[in-house]
C-alpha cells in the first residue's frame, strides 16, 4: 500500500482553508443581522445594508455546502 503524502496534505490543507473561510463568512451574516437589530432598536428604523450583508453571507455559505454535496454524491454526477 502506497499513500501520496503530498495529496493527503493538500487535501487536508484546503478543506482547512475552506473550513475557516465558511465560519467567516457565517460570522459576518450574524454581524449583519445583529446590526439590523441594533438599528431597529435604537432607531426603530431597520439597516439595509446589515440584512444585505447577512442575506449574501448566508447564500454563500448555503452555496458552499451543496457544493460540497454534491462532490461527495455520486448520483448528482
Amino acid at each position: 500500500m502506497n499513500l501520496d503524502w503530498s495529496a493527503l496534505g493538500q487535501v487536508a490543507a484546503v478543506s482547512l482553508a475552506v473550513t475557516v473561510a465558511v465560519v467567516v463568512v457565517f460570522a459576518l451574516g450574524v454581524l449583519g443581522l445583529a446590526r439590523h437589530e441594533g438599528a431597529r432598536e435604537e432607531s426603530g428604523g431597520t439597516s439595509a445594508l446589515g440584512v444585505a450583508q447577512a442575506g449574501l453571507c448566508f447564500v454563500a455559505c448555503a452555496v458552499v455546502v451543496v457544493y460540497g454535496i454534491y462532490l461527495i454524491v455520486p448520483r448528482f454526477h
